[in-house]
């Protein structure tokens, strides 16, 4: 009964796959305008985050959309097939769920954030609009 369920699933990805990656491009929001210096600090603190994602999940697409909006410079690991990013994931966060954010803080620990809303809010919250510039 597993099998077929995973079968259904993987068929069901292919075929609305290519679906959700066209919306996606379709999309897109605009980056936020962040003056030179501000921009600057907001990668170099995003040089701490990763993003684990499927690229055809729509969950993992709510967070990338967030992340361009914000114009945020962070790390995509897709996760989706067996290896390394995938094991990564497991081993780290515990779950082969995505999508995951790997946040590491400056001692070089990781915190591992499942859940599209919860990432998104974490990325509003660290990476508001007030260093913006219109």
């Amino acid at each position: 009964m597993k099998f077929l369920i995973r079968s259904f699933f993987k068929t069901l990805r292919v075929v609305l796959g290519p679906v959700i990656l066209l919306k996606e491009r379709l999309s897109r929001p605009a980056g936020l305008v962040r003056a030179q210096a501000a921009q600057d600090i907001v990668d170099k603190q995003c040089e701490s985050l990763v993003l684990y994602h499927y690229k055809t999940c729509p969950f993992c697409m709510k967070v990338r959309q967030e992340m361009r909006r914000l114009s945020l410079p962070i790390q995509h690991l897709d996760a989706q097939a067996e290896g390394s990013n995938r094991e990564a994931l497991r081993q780290g966060g515990g779950l082969a769920k995505v999508p995951c954010l790997r946040i590491t803080d400056a001692t070089g620990s990781s915190q591992w954030l499942y859940d599209s809303d919860k990432i998104v809010a974490y990325l509003r919250g660290r990476f508001s609009a007030s260093s913006a510039t219109t």
